[in-house]
């Protein structure tokens, strides 16, 4: 069973799934950070300072505070509702989606391009090549 798991495990599609899984993640790293340090600050500067990753509704509050980040609330043992965070992470999965449909599309274009890439009829053979010369000579006998 050892012996399957290892066959199954090293066949190519296997490799090339794990790398595209850290790739992946890598991908997911880099997009993470561009939404949370580079687009939602502009987008909260463009609306007027709003600053996404404290946007936040105290549901359930013990002390009665009035805090002014989603850390300090949840600090305090307050139940909160993150608006900012799910709107970051919609923009994480916006980002993702469109560039995996530029990568799929990119993909079926180019399959589309060698189906498309008439194929040369193949080049016949030295013996095919010398029976069609006796056929011929022996056509005009």
């Amino acid at each position: 069973m050892l012996k399957e798991f290892k066959t199954f495990a090293m066949k190519g599609n296997m490799v090339d799934l794990a790398v595209g899984v850290i790739i992946g993640a890598a991908f997911g790293a880099i997009v993470g950070s561009l939404v949370d340090d580079v687009f939602m600050p502009v987008i909260g500067l463009l609306i007027g300072g709003v600053d996404f990753s404290n946007m936040f509704i105290v549901l359930k509050d013990e002390a009665a505070g009035n805090y002014a980040t989603l850390a300090a609330a949840q600090e305090a043992g307050a139940v909160t509702l993150n608006i900012g965070l799910f709107i970051n992470a919609v923009v994480k999965f916006l980002i993702v989606a469109f560039v995996i449909f530029l990568v799929v599309k990119g993909i079926n274009s180019m399959k589309k391009k060698e189906e498309a890439a008439p194929k040369a009829p193949p080049v016949p053979s030295k013996e095919e090549i010398l029976l069609a010369e006796i056929r011929d000579l022996l056509a005009k006998k």
